[in-house]
């Protein structure tokens, strides 16, 4: 009784700390002690789907409330699953002739593997390419039949010793599973020769941050196994791979050996949310137009291969206080003080915690998608995210500035009386949440402080933060987020750079103009986000929300599939791209 009690007292004392310190005004001591909280070893590193991430999502519930915010959605919560890791099913099995072989010692999975079976012959299809372009031919599966049999193949490619390869863009696993597809191949085994991995180590099963499957088995053997498979034919693995660098042609055959082989991977769901809470705006009309807010609340746990961190061999609580724990402070003393002033807000304010960002932006995706409010009503949309880390120049990084007819000259009208050395950037694409909203067409501003070598490791703790500079962050983005809920005329959107990650264009020598949905989590098809005007796509009649399932007679099941067919295509050509519409199937003819 006497423990209980101590803990009793000393849990009301803590709230009455809390509480002590809740003031209309944004100050540095509420700051820190948002951060400190939400960045504390207690927390777990925030990770989507753990009882840690809940807890952070209750604290920051129960601060909209005391400030006397509307839960929005479930009780103030946006429920939605998400895929946290992978793992090799119970029924993996693989026998060569009389021999049986454990999945994790001899054979494994693959991440990016669909879950099938079959008793089939294997052929071995040298590295599992088909290219020709202008630097290199290389077709393995030329002659060679490979229906309903496994096509094994080699990790990797030919040239590995020349670090400018021009076989490297097309050697991923995901696209030589996508050409075995094509080819009518029951699955896709991988080895690794002596060039790739001298100690033959098998690639661990980690979750890719994929939802899609590649849409047939893929798994990997050591070679000892796939020596066996090839004994037939009297030939190994390694003796395989050096004559095929040596030589630098294909050397493709049929190994008149069967396996029967099924393979499952089982990914793991968990449910999280995102957190909302509504300010009613005082005027009459205007209440209906709406000013977001948000930033992230999740993070990398502790963080390990496949999480995000640039430390992925250190298993340590990885707090992310600058990312993100710093917006959501600013987001928290922002409701407050709005909300003191609610006579003075002429349009609703909506204040959004963004969860599973930090996993592909799901959680503001997912709101988008399932949108609580008319998207087309907001006015615009502010997102914080690392403004922590304010240098001793003061530069505050404000991207989106594009997004809005005049905008850019609104914001330089406002005060700046902290003097921060403001740097604008028009894109209103990028690598935060802000990003789900500007592809629907929703004004955005994305305030940052810069990135520090304590991103996405154990080292972003609250010690880090300059509480002063964030302070004036936070009073910058105030009188902001005062000007745009104000009486003045609503926002008129305006397009600001391209619509989707740039990364990797050199490699495409068409585009078609569409923004894809790279959240999609369908398995039938490439979902369309938007069609930018006078592109091949718009010229061709396609529109939002169309799924494409076939590109030049090929299907497209995934983002994957889309980005490899694009790869192929080249400027002038006609192709017909067929579109799933209201369920319906449209075939589009295509000028690229």
């Amino acid at each position: 009784m006497k423990k209980l009690s101590l803990i009793a007292i000393a849990l009301l004392l803590s709230g009455c700390a809390r509480i002590m310190i809740d003031q209309p005004a944004i100050t540095q001591d509420e700051l820190k002690a948002h951060i400190s909280y939400l960045a504390s070893d207690e927390l777990k590193g925030r990770k989507p789907g753990t009882a840690e991430a809940d807890q952070a999502a209750a604290y920051l519930a129960d601060h909209f409330k005391k400030f006397g915010l509307k839960p929005m959605g479930n009780q103030g919560f946006q429920y939605f699953d998400v895929v946290t890791s992978i793992k090799a099913g119970s029924a993996n099995r693989l026998q060569v002739g009389d021999s049986l072989y454990t999945a994790g010692k001899q054979f494994t999975p693959l991440a990016l593997s669909g879950n099938d079976s079959a008793l089939a012959e294997v052929v071995f299809a040298g590295y599992g390419l088909d290219v020709k372009t202008d630097e290199i031919t290389w077709q393995d599966y030329t002659g060679l039949d490979v229906k309903a049999k496994y096509a094994m193949v080699l990790l990797d490619h030919p040239d590995l010793d020349n670090p400018h390869s021009p076989f490297d863009m097309h050697s991923d696993l995901r696209k030589k599973a996508l050409t075995a597809r094509d080819q009518g191949a029951a699955g896709l085994i991988i080895v690794a020769g002596t060039k790739s991995e001298a100690k033959d180590i098998l690639l661990p099963l980690i979750y890719d941050q994929s939802q899609s499957d590649a849409g047939l088995p893929v798994f990997q053997i050591k070679r000892k196994v796939a020596d066996q498979v090839l004994a037939a034919s009297g030939k190994t693995i390694t003796a395989l791979e050096a004559a095929l660098v040596e030589s630098r042609q294909p050397a493709s055959f049929a190994t008149g050996t069967e396996i029967n082989a099924r393979i499952e991977v089982v990914q793991q769901k968990v449910t999280t949310q995102n957190v909302i809470a509504l300010l009613e705006g005082s005027d009459p009309n205007l209440k209906n137009e709406f000013v977001v807010i948000g930033a992230h609340y999740d993070h990398l746990g502790f963080g390990g291969p496949g999480s995000g961190s640039r430390r992925p061999d250190t298993v340590a609580v990885h707090n992310g206080a600058d990312d993100n724990a710093s917006g959501v402070a600013t987001l928290l003393e922002l409701a407050e003080r709005l909300a003191a002033e609610r006579k003075n807000i002429k349009r609703s304010v909506l204040f959004m915690a963004f969860g599973a960002e930090e996993m592909g932006l799901l959680g503001s995706k997912y709101f988008t998608k399932h949108a609580l409010i008319n998207l087309k009503d907001i006015n615009i949309l502010f997102n914080f995210d690392m403004v922590g880390r304010l240098n001793e120049d003061k530069d505050l990084t404000i991207g989106g500035t594009g997004t809005a007819v005049g905008l850019d000259s609104l914001l330089k009208l406002q005060p700046n009386t902290a003097g921060l050395t403001l740097k604008f950037s028009p894109e209103g694409y990028g690598p935060s949440d802000h990003a789900a909203f500007y592809v629907e067409d929703v004004p955005v501003l994305f305030f940052f402080t810069g990135v520090h070598d304590d991103y996405h490791t154990p080292a972003d703790d609250v010690d880090k933060i300059n509480f002063d500079g964030q302070k004036m962050v936070s009073d910058y983005g105030y009188d902001l987020v005062m000007a745009m809920a104000g009486n003045g005329p609503k926002l008129i959107f305006k397009e600001a750079g391209p619509k989707g990650p740039q990364g990797g264009r050199a490699r495409f020598k068409v585009t078609l103009g569409i923004v894809p949905d790279y959240a999609s989590t369908a398995e039938n098809g490439l979902r369309i986000d938007g069609v930018i005007n006078e592109r091949p796509a718009a010229r061709a009649g396609m529109k939002k929300g169309d799924i494409i399932i076939m590109m030049a007679g090929k299907p497209v099941k995934n983002i994957y599939d889309y980005m490899y067919r694009l790869a192929e295509l080249k400027v002038g050509e006609r192709i017909n791209i067929d579109v799933l519409r209201d369920g319906k199937k449209e075939i589009l003819i295509v000028e690229l």
